[in-house]
């Protein structure tokens, strides 16, 4: 991430590549969804351990940088495992708490949590990769239609992209750090 809002990348921010300009409709999803998983290491480059579970805005205690890691983590597990394979919730759970997953203990590093992160990230890949956008999962309630493979590559574009949002107002008032 760049020190300003118009400095260029620093060879110390992970990789993303750009989604191709033309694609057909899978490929272009899955590129663009690939883009934002990117930038959320993208966003975290850097951040000390104080910093990734630093909470700066007041009315919003559970956003900070490991929070939302390990929230994007679990939505990843929720929707492939969970929705379109109908596999049990993988997510951390507590009868206390019904934000676990917004919770990672103080003492696993960042890295670990992206980490964490980026396997889920390909299992979500290779779980997309057998299926057709048309496919439909079971549905989750009573009386309710099963979403497409479609429906839930748009909405991980949205969550993740979203989610990138907030990760740039909680890195700029941790350590002051902006980027695109």
């Amino acid at each position: 991430m760049a020190a300003g809002p118009d400095g260029p990348p620093s060879d110390q921010d992970p990789p993303r590549e750009d989604p191709p300009h033309a694609a057909d409709e899978h490929a272009m999803l899955e590129a663009w969804l690939s883009f934002h998983r990117a930038t959320v290491a993208v966003k975290c480059a850097g951040l000390t351990q104080a910093g990734a579970h630093n909470a700066p805005v007041p009315t919003s205690p559970l956003m900070t940088a490991a929070g939302l890691v390990s929230h994007l983590r679990w939505v990843e597990s929720y929707w492939f495992e969970r929705v379109l394979l109908g596999e049990p919730d993988a997510a951390p759970v507590d009868p206390g708490d019904p934000d676990a997953e917004w919770r990672p203990p103080y003492d696993v590093p960042l890295a670990d949590l992206l980490a964490a992160y980026d396997k889920q990230t390909a299992r979500s890949r290779e779980i997309a990769a057998v299926f057709s956008l048309d496919h439909r999962a079971a549905p989750r309630r009573p009386g309710e239609e099963g979403v497409t493979l479609r429906w839930i590559l748009h909405h991980l574009i949205e969550e993740t992209s979203r989610h990138n949002g907030h990760l740039d107002i909680i890195r700029e008032l941790t350590d002051g750090v902006t980027g695109e």
